[in-house]
């Protein structure tokens, strides 16, 4: 089996959903998007190149800290290994997701701000949740972000 290991650039498209399995391992899953954009030098405008879609898997630690600070619409880097599901439906049409099993993953800072707390020795992160809208001297687009702490 071939692994091939990339980094991803996108949004969360869906709500982070936090799984146990029987086993006791915790899986939090979401779909991200990735735009595609290029400089048309003739008109000098940016042109939409498609978007790829891909449901990310974060696994143990880092899904407690994906489930703690990343919510549906943040700009985030996504860095793991991509695999790719292949299904037939209900209805008989076959399907293609691509997948990826994320080990690290984190805010785009390009696009947003983010204050960094660190772990605890029992590898929780203490407090109340909390999202800070963004501030109008942001330029348009930005994303001011706290990172939520883990419930």
């Amino acid at each position: 089996m071939y692994e091939a290991n990339t980094v991803i650039i996108g949004n969360v498209v869906t709500h982070p959903v936090r799984r146990t399995l029987p086993g006791g391992d915790q899986v939090v899953t979401f779909r991200m998007a990735s735009n595609s954009r290029r400089l048309d030098r003739i008109s000098g405008q940016w042109v939409d190149n498609g978007t790829l879609y891909l449901t990310v898997h974060c696994w143990r630690r880092l899904g407690e800290g994906v489930d703690g600070s990343i919510r549906r619409g943040d700009p985030i880097i996504a860095y793991g290994q991509l695999r790719s599901n292949e299904y037939r439906t209900k209805d008989g049409v076959e399907r293609h997701d691509l997948e990826m099993r994320a080990f690290a993953l984190g805010p785009d800072l390009s696009r947003c701000s983010a204050a960094v707390r660190r772990r605890s020795a029992t590898g929780h992160l203490p407090g109340p949740s909390v999202v800070e809208p963004s501030s109008p001297e942001q330029p348009a687009g930005a994303v001011s972000a706290i990172p939520i702490e883990a419930r």
